[in-house]
C-alpha cells in the first residue's frame, strides 16, 4: 500500500510531533525505527481531544454570556439554565411519604441533635441528624440550614464538619445534616468483614453506581439532587423551622451538592458553597472531570457552565467560599465570581452576591468559616457574633443513627443500583425486549446509535505517514500513523503478505496493537494466511494510552473521568474511536490488492468494532472474540468489570443495545465468540444465552441464520483465530 507521501507536508507541520517506538519484537535489530521529534504527551491525547472541544464549547457560551446586560436577558438566561437543568437531569421520582423517624435524641448543654431516617424515595434510607439550639423562642420560628458532607468516610461525623455544624448551632441556626448515599452510615458496598466499602473510598461509592445510571439515561447527581430536596421537605415538616429562612452550605463534595440542590429548589433562600465553584475551563485545564456526581449529562454541550448554578439563583443571597490554593482552581472561582455577579447587579442586588477567600489547599479556614457564619446571620435574619468558637465534638457512639452503624446492616433497603435497574426496567424496557421495542430498519437503528455515541462521519482525505518496514519470512511489517478526529494521531501497524488473499483485516486489541504483534502471536498467522492486517492504537490505548497488557489480563488504564468528559459534551469515547476505525478503513479501501475488508475485535474493544460495522457496510465480516454480551448487563447486575466502561455509549439503553446493533448485521457474516457477562466472565449464563438469543431471532428473521455462528470452546479455552477466519 503506497501512501500519497506528497500531500503531506503542510498537514503534518499541524500536528504534534509523534515518537513511533514499539517493542513487538524480541529481536530488536528487525525493528525499524523512523525517530520522529518525541511525542511526548502521547497518553494525554484522548484527555487533549476531549477538554479541546469541551473548551471550544465553553468559548461560544462565554461570548454568548457576554452579550448579556438587562435584568430581562438575565431572566431569559435563568429560564434556560433551569429548563436544561431539569431536561438533562430528570424527570425527578414523584414525591412519596418521607416515613421519618427518631431513632435517637442526644441532648447537651447547648443543645438537642434527634438523629432521623427518612425515604427520599420507597425504601432509600437517608440517615441524617438536626441539631436544635436549646431555648428557641416557643411561637417563634427559627432559620435552619441544611449542611452537605464532603467526600468523608465519616459523612457529616467528620470532625472538621461537626466543628461547623455546631458553631452554627451555637449561633442559634437549626442545622440538618444528612449522609450522602455511599458515605457515612449509607455504604452501598459495604463489606462487614472489614467495615469498609468493597468499592474503595467515597468517590468510588458515586461513581460505581453512577456509571450504569449514565448508560441507562440517568445520573447519580440525579440520586443525590433528590435526597436535598427531600430533606428540605423534611426540614418543612418541623414547626421549629421557618420555611422563607432556610439555607444550604457544605465544602468539597458537599459544595457540590449544596450548588446543585440549591440551584434545582427554590426554598433554598441562601446558598454558601465552600471549595467548589470554579469554571468548567479551568477545571479542564488542571484536574479535569471528577466523580460521577459531578457531572450531568450534556451539561457543557447544551451551553452551561459552573458559574450557572449560582446564576440561576439571582437574586437570592449566594456567597462562593474559596482558597487560592484549592483543587478547584481559584482563577476559575475568580472568573465566576464576575459572571455571577452582574446577573446580581443587573437584578439591583450586589449585595446579595459575594465570595470569601483565604490563602490555603482545599481545607477550611476559620476566615472563610466566620464568612459563611455571618453570611447566614445576614441574610436568614439572625444577628449574632459571627466568631468561630471552640466547641467539643459528639462521640461516634453519639452519633449512630442506625442501630448496626450502616443502613445496609439494620434496614437493607433500596440503593442507586437497584433504584436505577428498576427505572430501566420499568420506564425503558417495559416488560419488553429491545428486540420488539427495535424492530426498525438497520437505517433508523444505526442513526439513534450515531447520535447518542456522539460519531462524527470521518472525512475520506486522511493520508498515511509512512514510519518504517521490516521484511520477514511470508509477509512484510509496516509502521503508519494517520491523524485522527483532532489534532492527535492513530499509530498503526501493518501487516502486508507476500501470497495476498485480497482480504484485510481490522484488528483491536484493548492493549493495542503490540499486543499480538510479536512473531508467532495473531497477526503474524493472519498475514501468513494470506491477510492484510492493520491493527491500530486507537486513542486512549497503546501508545496513546495509560493502559498495561500483562499476560492475558487487560489492566485499565483509562480514568473514567476521561469517559464523563465526554458525556458532559454530548459524546462517548466510543464514538470517537469507531470513526477512527472508520478512518482506517477508508485507507484499507485504497489498496489494490484488497476486495473486503473483516474486522476482528477482543474483549473491551468488541463494542467499538460492532458499532464501526454498523456505522460503515465497508466492514463486510465481524469476529468477536469475548465480547461483552449486551450494556443491558451492566445496568441489570450489582457488579461489573470496570475497563468495560470507556466502551459504553451514555443512555444509550434508552434506544438500543449490542445484540441490536449485532443483529441488524445480518446478512454480513457475524462471528461471535465466548460473549462475556458483566464481569467479563464467558459462563454462558441465562442472561448471555438471552442476548445472544435476540442476535439469532434477528439474523433468522432476515434469512441469514447460516451467517451468525456464536462458539463457546470447552472450559472457555481461547479460540483458535485459523479455524475462525474459514
Amino acid at each position: 500500500m503506497k501512501p500519497t507521501v506528497n500531500k503531506l507536508t503542510i498537514l503534518f507541520i499541524l500536528l504534534p510531533v509523534f515518537s513511533f517506538t514499539d517493542s513487538f519484537s524480541q529481536d530488536e535489530s528487525d525493528v525499524i525505527r523512523n525517530t520522529w521529534m518525541q511525542y511526548s504527551d502521547a497518553p494525554n491525547s484522548l484527555y487533549h481531544h476531549l477538554a479541546d472541544q469541551a473548551v471550544s464549547i465553553l468559548e461560544k457560551r462565554k461570548e454568548e454570556v457576554k452579550s448579556i446586560s438587562t435584568a430581562e436577558q438575565w431572566i431569559a438566561r435563568q429560564d434556560y439554565i433551569r429548563k436544561t437543568l431539569f431536561d438533562i437531569t430528570g424527570p425527578f421520582p414523584e414525591k412519596t411519604p418521607l416515613n421519618a423517624r427518631i431513632t435517637k435524641t442526644i441532648v447537651k448543654e447547648q443543645y438537642r441533635v434527634e438523629h432521623i431516617i427518612f425515604e427520599s424515595q420507597p425504601g432509600f434510607y437517608v440517615t441524617s441528624s438536626l441539631y436544635i439550639p436549646k431555648n428557641l423562642p416557643k411561637k417563634t420560628k427559627a432559620p435552619a440550614v441544611i449542611y452537605c458532607s464532603g467526600h468523608s468516610e465519616e459523612g457529616y461525623r467528620s470532625s472538621v464538619y461537626q466543628y461547623v455544624i455546631i458553631n452554627l448551632v451555637l449561633k442559634g441556626f437549626i442545622v440538618f445534616a444528612f449522609d450522602p448515599v455511599g458515605q457515612g452510615e449509607r455504604l452501598e458496598y459495604y463489606d462487614p468483614q472489614t467495615g469498609k466499602s468493597s468499592a474503595g473510598g467515597p468517590t468510588k461509592e458515586h461513581s460505581y453506581p453512577g456509571n450504569q445510571a449514565f448508560i441507562a439515561g440517568s445520573s447519580q447527581a440525579r440520586y443525590m439532587i433528590w435526597d436535598g430536596i427531600r430533606a428540605v421537605d423534611y426540614l418543612l415538616t418541623r414547626r421549629e423551622v421557618d420555611p422563607a429562612r432556610i439555607g444550604i452550605t457544605g465544602r468539597s463534595g458537599g459544595g457540590t451538592q449544596s450548588s446543585y440542590i440549591a440551584a434545582f429548589d427554590d426554598r433554598i433562600y441562601a446558598c454558601a458553597p465552600e471549595c467548589y465553584i470554579t469554571t468548567f475551563e479551568r477545571l479542564l485545564q488542571t484536574m479535569g472531570n471528577q466523580d460521577a456526581e459531578q457531572n450531568f449529562p450534556q451539561f457543557i454541550s447544551k451551553g452551561l457552565d459552573l458559574p450557572d448554578l449560582l446564576t440561576v439563583r439571582a437574586p437570592k443571597p449566594t456567597l462562593m467560599i474559596t482558597t487560592t490554593r484549592d483543587i478547584f482552581n481559584i482563577q476559575g472561582a475568580r472568573e465566576a465570581e464576575a459572571e455571577v455577579s452582574r446577573a446580581y447587579l443587573a437584578y439591583g442586588k450586589a449585595d446579595n452576591f459575594g465570595r470569601a477567600e483565604d490563602d490555603t489547599s482545599h481545607a477550611t479556614t476559620k476566615r472563610n468559616r466566620e464568612a459563611m457564619y455571618a453570611f447566614f446571620q445576614k441574610h436568614l435574619n439572625n444577628p449574632g457574633d459571627p466568631a468561630d468558637r471552640k466547641v467539643e465534638l459528639l462521640s461516634k457512639e453519639e452519633m449512630m443513627v442506625t442501630e448496626a452503624g450502616q443502613v445496609s446492616v439494620s434496614l437493607k433497603g433500596e440503593t442507586v443500583f437497584s433504584l436505577n435497574k428498576k427505572d430501566f426496567e420499568a420506564n425503558i424496557l417495559k416488560g419488553k425486549s429491545f428486540s420488539d421495542r427495535n424492530d426498525s430498519n438497520q437505517g433508523i437503528l444505526t442513526g439513534e446509535a450515531k447520535r447518542l455515541s456522539g460519531y462524527i462521519e470521518p472525512a475520506d482525505n486522511v493520508y498515511p505517514v509512512f514510519s518504517g518496514r521490516t521484511r520477514k519470512t511470508g509477509y512484510s511489517l509496516e509502521k503508519y500513523f494517520i491523524k485522527g478526529e483532532g489534532d492527535y494521531v492513530i499509530p498503526y501497524l501493518l501487516f502486508v503478505p507476500s501470497k495476498p488473499n485480497g482480504k484485510a483485516m481490522i484488528y483491536l486489541h484493548p492493549a493495542g496493537k503490540a499486543a499480538e504483534a510479536k512473531e508467532g502471536g495473531e497477526l503474524e498467522m493472519l498475514a501468513l494466511q494470506g491477510f492484510t492486517v492493520l491493527a491500530p492504537d486507537l486513542i486512549g490505548i497503546g501508545e496513546t494510552g495509560n493502559g498495561q497488557f500483562k499476560g492475558d489480563a487487560y489492566i485499565d488504564g483509562e480514568s473514567h473521568n476521561l469517559w464523563y468528559c465526554s458525556i458532559v459534551i454530548g459524546r462517548s469515547i466510543l464514538g470517537i474511536r469507531a470513526a477512527d476505525v472508520i478512518r482506517l478503513v477508508n485507507i484499507l479501501k485504497t489498496d489494490k490488492n484488497v476486495s473486503e475488508i473483516w474486522g476482528i475485535a477482543r474483549m473491551e474493544m468488541a463494542p467499538v468494532m460492532l458499532h464501526s460495522a454498523s456505522f460503515s457496510s465497508s466492514i463486510s465480516r465481524l469476529i468477536l472474540i469475548e465480547p461483552l454480551a449486551s450494556y443491558k448487563s451492566l445496568v441489570a447486575n450489582r457488579f461489573y468489570k470496570a475497563s468495560f466502561i470507556s466502551s459504553a455509549v451514555p443512555a444509550a439503553l434508552a434506544v438500543y443495545d449490542l445484540p441490536d446493533l449485532a443483529g441488524k448485521l445480518a446478512p454480513r457474516k457475524l462471528t461471535i465468540v465466548n460473549p462475556v457477562s458483566s464481569m467479563g466472565k464467558a459462563d454462558n449464563s441465562e442472561g448471555i444465552k438471552d442476548d445472544m438469543e435476540i442476535i439469532r431471532t434477528l439474523y433468522s428473521k432476515s434469512g441469514a441464520g447460516d451467517n451468525l455462528k456464536i462458539i463457546y470452546t470447552v472450559n472457555g479455552d481461547k479460540a483458535d483465530i485459523k479455524e475462525l477466519i474459514k
